[in-house]
């Protein structure tokens, strides 16, 4: 199993570092991007040159290096493209009334000259190694340039997660060549082929194991890269975020700073993190404040000391709008306290652990109504009917 374990642990760190390390430089200011691509272009020479130099190693050692090679050959087109230096003659967002086939013909051209560039690197990879035993960093190369090639047809055509977060912000007219669909119907038949291929490299990996190490170490290393390549086009329609796997890679960039709720001491973002929900059901983070307030005595009310407080304290308030237009304000307190519910029922309730205040404003003390006596009823006359023969009787005499 060493003989499979190491390379398939090799390509699952390779994958996830280098990828992040693309998001993090990409996310610096942009100052910092030729130094970026400057280092990048040395690393490029220097795989071109051990692809050659390894191409006639047969070792296991070769598969490592020829292999590390070709993925930084793929690096160096990752890191011109998303830093905006070789990208397409349009750098404009597409008009709103386009579709068909000019909408295709548009999407081609904000990514010709990248495309043109990975065609070249593929040009200088083959030749590198051309008629040559060690073809492990060729097939490395292909592998990244058809299944990423396939990626952008699947966003384009439309799928649920469009990934679009990791798209910097001088790239964002390309995400008007992104459409949002539950499926296309690309997906499955690039799944399918690629799932096939997969097996295909897993088996023949097997089959020559205990004969040939420096064959079974590449094999391993293309099916691994494969089987992520095909999980990446499963992150595409699975109702999940990739975020999580590259939240380091995504510190440099300014949006995920403001937006990052570990950097305010909450776990995840959202109501109870201070989060905003707008109209659409998305939560905004940023909307937290520290306010003093006074709550009611409770030994003063027990009493009858309705009015006494405590001295103002420090706490603080979660502000969230839901959808309905409503506004939640949430106080979050470290000691017991009094607890005043407002909203359109218009009434107050005491309790002794917070208070939640819900509406479109906020009370800054909690005030206990005084009791009201019922009120006592009035009198009423009652007329008694008094016989006609008394009415006489009772008559003063002479009249």
């Amino acid at each position: 199993m060493v003989e499979y374990g190491i390379p398939i642990l090799y390509t699952l760190f390779v994958w996830w570092f280098s990828t992040g390390i693309i998001m993090f430089l990409d996310g610096l200011p942009r100052k910092t991007f030729p130094w970026s691509v400057a280092g990048a272009a040395v690393l490029y020479g220097l795989a071109l040159w051990g692809l050659w130099a390894s191409s006639r190693d047969m070792s296991v050692f070769g598969a490592y290096c020829t292999f590390t090679c070709g993925l930084i050959v793929w690096g160096f087109n990752e890191i011109t493209f998303l830093m905006g230096y070789v990208t397409g003659p349009r750098t404009e967002p597409c008009p709103p009334d386009c579709k068909g086939f000019r909408h295709f013909v548009h999407a081609v051209e904000t990514i010709l000259y990248h495309e043109i560039g990975i065609l070249i690197s593929a040009v200088l990879v083959v030749a590198m190694s051309w008629g040559e035993p060690n073809q492990v960093g060729t097939w490395t190369f292909m592998i990244l340039w058809l299944m990423r090639l396939s990626a952008k047809l699947n966003i384009f055509l439309g799928v649920p997660n469009l990934t679009e977060e990791f798209l910097p912000d001088h790239l964002a007219y390309m995400k008007g060549f992104f459409r949002k669909r539950p499926m296309n119907w690309l997906f499955p038949w690039t799944v399918t082929a690629s799932t096939v291929v997969a097996t295909v490299l897993v088996y023949q990996a097997v089959q020559i194991a205990g004969t040939d190490p420096h064959q079974a170490a590449g094999l391993t290393f293309v099916a691994t890269l494969m089987t992520l390549a095909i999980l990446e086009h499963w992150f595409l329609v699975l109702p999940m975020s990739v975020v999580p796997l590259w939240r380091w890679g995504l510190k440099s960039r300014e949006w995920f700073r403001r937006l990052d709720p570990r950097r305010g001491g909450s776990r995840r973002a959202g109501p109870r993190a201070g989060g905003r929900v707008d109209a659409g059901g998305r939560t905004r983070v940023g909307d937290d404040d520290t306010t003093p307030f006074a709550v009611a005595d409770p030994a003063a009310i027990a009493t009858g000391g309705a009015s006494a407080t405590v001295p103002a304290r420090t706490r603080k308030i979660s502000r969230v709008i839901r959808s309905d237009g409503t506004t939640l304000t949430v106080a979050l307190d470290r000691a017991p306290e009094a607890r005043l519910s407002e909203g359109r029922l218009s009434e107050a309730r005491l309790s002794g652990e917070g208070r939640m205040s819900e509406g479109r404003g906020r009370s800054s003390a909690t005030a206990v109504p005084a009791p009201v006596p019922a009120p006592v009823p009035a009198p009423v006359a009652t007329a008694v009917p008094v016989p006609a023969a008394s009415l006489r009787a009772a008559r003063p005499p002479g009249r």
